[in-house]
């Protein structure tokens, strides 16, 4: 383990010890940790030496344990940095998240449930208390799944994620923040360390998440919707596209004045921005009239 301070660092080998399945076969991999103890450190560690994976809770990590290789893998714990990057506050009109900022933290807050009530809707949906008191929003967008609770509730209220390496820092509203499945703009010497998201007035907002339960389940098919009285309609859905996407045809009719009244509508809206699959979940059919009908029943109610 190696903790970074701007002026010194004090680096070792970690070995993983991990009790495989029933079979009591004690496993282990070499790997790498550092542990920077300021932002800065974090920042001048990925500019010298691009390549090691940011892990704030860690729980997204811990999914992927048993079926990657995990010789050589090189972690930045940015657990040390909670004092930095683990506060939320509001600023200029905007709800400001840290990147250390766990679900957790925006389910306890009233003001935040007042103001942005879809965040801490969508939060109660992330798994059990385990996951929602260690996971964050950050790791949630940087770990790119399509199946994101997060991401969607965060899109569709415009939010920006901020990147910062030792150039400086730079903005990226959320819905450019994908380039394909698992891919991002982030640059291999930058942290998220912000998300920040506008406080307008909202008419309408929902979210909707499908599943075998409802939580701690992988969603089959999502959507979070507002009506921003200035910016207008968000439609964002999960599951059902390579990340997740804002369903701008939707937005348009919308925007437009034109409400969709049949499922078939709908679904010919839909089905220009979302490209679900067949997987062990589910199927894409199954998906794409789920989808129709949940936002069929919001545009009813």
């Amino acid at each position: 383990v190696e903790t970074c301070t701007p002026h010194a660092c004090d680096s070792r080998r970690e070995y993983a010890f991990v009790i495989c399945h029933w079979s009591f076969v004690i496993c282990h991999w070499p790997m790498n940790v550092v542990r920077p103890a300021t932002l800065p450190a974090a920042l001048e560690r990925l500019a010298a030496e691009p390549g090691w994976m940011p892990v704030a809770g860690g729980t997204d990590l811990l999914v992927d344990w048993h079926h990657k290789d995990k010789t050589g893998w090189k972690l930045l714990d940015l657990t040390p940095l909670r004092r930095e990057l683990a506060a939320w506050r509001f600023d200029d009109g905007e709800l400001v998240l840290g990147a250390l900022t766990t679900y957790w933290d925006v389910m306890r807050s009233r003001e935040i449930a007042e103001r942005l009530p879809l965040l801490p809707e969508a939060a109660r949906q992330i798994g059990a208390i385990q996951i929602q008191t260690r996971g964050t929003w950050a790791g949630n967008i940087e770990n790119a799944s399509p199946a994101a609770d997060g991401v969607p509730v965060l899109m569709a209220c415009d939010a920006r994620v901020v990147l910062a390496s030792v150039r400086g820092r730079r903005e990226v509203p959320l819905d450019a923040y994908y380039t394909g499945y698992r891919q991002t703009v982030r640059r291999p010497d930058e942290l998220i360390v912000e998300i920040r998201v506008p406080l307008r007035p909202r008419r309408r907002q929902a979210f909707f998440k499908v599943g075998p339960r409802a939580a701690q389940a992988i969603t089959k098919a999502g959507l979070a919707i507002a009506l921003d009285e200035h910016a207008g309609w968000r439609v964002v859905a999960n599951s059902v596209a390579p990340t997740v996407v804002r369903c701008r045809a939707v937005e348009q009719a919308l925007d437009a004045g034109r409400v969709p009244r049949s499922l078939d509508e709908i679904q010919s809206l839909l089905d220009q921005d979302i490209t679900p699959i067949d997987d062990m979940r589910s199927t894409a059919a199954y998906r794409r009239r789920v989808l129709a009908k949940l936002l069929s029943a919001f545009l009813s109610a």
